[in-house]
Order: C-alpha cells, then sequence, then structure tokens
C-alpha cells in the first residue's frame, strides 16, 4: 500500500472515530407537547413534568446521550394536524423523535402535502411561524402505552352502570366537535343518540368544566386528559365510569424513516424498560393510569370501525 494511501486510510479511521465520539455527545432531542398532562407538561417558571418527560430521561440514559426536549404547542381547533405538527418538526431538525405519538395507519401514512407549517415551539421566531418546512416519512417505534376512550359522568349520573356505549341513551351528552369521540357517538346505532348530543367548541368551551357543573351528564374522552382533570381537581363532583370503548390507540415515538438507525435503537431501550417494569412505573409516578400496550401495535381505519359499528 503507497504512503499516500496509508495516510488516506489512517485519516479515515480518526475521522470515523471522531464522528462516532460527537454522536455519543449529540443531544437526542425529544419534542413533547407542553400542555398534555398528565404525559407532558413544561410550563413558564415551573419544572417539566409528566409521564412522556420521565420516560424520555430514561431513554437518553439508556442510549447513553444527553436529553434535549424541544417544547412545543399543538393547537386544539378543527383544522389541527397532529400529524403535520409532528412530521414539520422533525424535517426541520428540531428533534428526532416526537413522543406520545398515536400511533395510527391515518396518523404515519405520507402526507398529501410537500409542505407544512411548524407548530408554535420554545425558541421559534417570526419567521419560523411563518415559512413552510418541506416534509419527510414518518416511521413508528414500538409502541408503550395504551391510549383508551372512556365515559366520564356527570354529578347527577354519578353511579351509572355504563358497559357499552347505548347505555348512554337518555344521557345529556355533550362533545368536542371533530374530536374522535363525536365520531363515535354520533355514528353510533345508526345516529340513535344524535338528540342528546350537544356539541361544545375545542379552545372555547372546557367540556370537563361543563360536565362538572352539572350542564351535561357524560362525555366520551382520552383516559389521560380524565387523569389530568382529576389531579387538577382532586374534589371533582365527575368521576369514572370504568368503561373502556373497545377501539383504542397505543402511542410511542415517532421519527423519520430516514433515521432507522435510531429507531431501532430505541425499540431495543423500550423492550429492556418495559420488561424491567419501568415504564409501567412512570406511569404511576405521572398520575397516568397506566396500560400496556395492545394488539394490533398500529390501529387501523379507525373511522371505518367506528361506522361499523
Amino acid at each position: 500500500m503507497s504512503g499516500r494511501r496509508v495516510a488516506w486510510s489512517v485519516a479515515a479511521f480518526l475521522s470515523t472515530m471522531a464522528s462516532g465520539a460527537f454522536a455519543a455527545d449529540d443531544p437526542l432531542k425529544i419534542c413533547l407537547d407542553e400542555d398534555r398532562p398528565p404525559l407532558s407538561v413544561h410550563h413558564r417558571g415551573q419544572p417539566e413534568a409528566g409521564f412522556d418527560v420521565l420516560l424520555a430521561k430514561a431513554m437518553a440514559e439508556r442510549l447513553g446521550r444527553p436529553l434535549a426536549i424541544q417544547w412545543f404547542e399543538s393547537r386544539l381547533d378543527e383544522d389541527s394536524s397532529p400529524q403535520l405538527e409532528a412530521n414539520a418538526l422533525l424535517s426541520d431538525g428540531r428533534c428526532s423523535l416526537v413522543g406520545g405519538y398515536a400511533l395510527t395507519q391515518d396518523s404515519l401514512v405520507a402526507p398529501g402535502m410537500k409542505t407544512a407549517r411548524l407548530p408554535d415551539f420554545a425558541g421559534a421566531t417570526r419567521d419560523d411561524r411563518r415559512r413552510r418546512v418541506p416534509l419527510g416519512v414518518l416511521a413508528p417505534s414500538r409502541p408503550y402505552v395504551y391510549s383508551p376512550m372512556t365515559v366520564v359522568l356527570g354529578p347527577k349520573a354519578r353511579g351509572r352502570k355504563v358497559g357499552h356505549i347505548g347505555d348512554l341513551a337518555g344521557l345529556r351528552l355533550a362533545i368536542e366537535s371533530g374530536s374522535l369521540g363525536d365520531a363515535i357517538l354520533m355514528n353510533f346505532d345508526k345516529g340513535r343518540l344524535i338528540d342528546n348530543i350537544t356539541h361544545l367548541v375545542p379552545g372555547r368551551d372546557d367540556l370537563l368544566d361543563a360536565l362538572q357543573r352539572g350542564d351535561h351528564d357524560a362525555t366520551l374522552i382520552d383516559l389521560a386528559r380524565f387523569d389530568a382533570h382529576r389531579a387538577a381537581h382532586p374534589d371533582t363532583a365527575i368521576t369514572a365510569s370504568g368503561y373502556y370503548y373497545p377501539i383504542g390507540a397505543n402511542r410511542g415515538y415517532v421519527g423519520l424513516a430516514s433515521d432507522g438507525a435510531l429507531i431501532e435503537a430505541v425499540n431495543k431501550a423500550l423492550g429492556q424498560l418495559a420488561a424491567e417494569g419501568k415504564i409501567a412505573e412512570f406511569g404511576k409516578q405521572a398520575g397516568l393510569t397506566y396500560l400496556p400496550p395492545r394488539e394490533p401495535a398500529i390501529l387501523g381505519d379507525v373511522w371505518t370501525q367506528i361506522i361499523q359499528r
């Protein structure tokens, strides 16, 4: 081998070593919603908290990398798209993973548009709020928690036995327009409950406060959201029915398909943490009603399943 080739090989080897060392010191950037208790919470002047925060710290430790959380604010309206928000954050390099992502086929399909706007995020500039980001293709990790819908009862319906959506007949129902719960209740048994449903506007009307006041008798919401309400209002008059709607989604991480090595490493770490009981422990610490992932890992056509029921 010539001296020039030897010199090039040594340089390449040293360059590889330097690159590997840099990668080990490179923070694991995870995007989390700043206002989704008990999964993730970050308010000014208060310490960050939540199930996904605890899990992110454990994940970074398992991967041997420092953690950097990129906080973002997800819009609560009918026009918002968690899929496009996550894709934009990942494609813009704001993070390598988005936590607490609902794993459904619809949320993982290739985007129908080439670009999207970023959600508001910590450190965003005026230009960041205006520009559009070229989108990539999303890839999921293995799931780490099951997130079902549950019926929550108002004071006047306390003690009502609910084993099926049909048991809500005769109650004054409230639901947020455009939500999954809205689709479930409106389509149940060819619209049998429609006349009893009041629609509230997300972000303008507080669904659980209205239930607490006795304006309505029941609603159908994500279980974690009820956990958050119960933690913030220990003396609340609304109660859990104990009923979980049979169609629910797992949550996990989502990254870009181009970052397959990271997804593989994350899956390995999640498997270890689950086997050790750590993930369930994080749920308990955060006040989350933790339910382990269920099959199918990625939920299929949600709307068809709801309509057919």
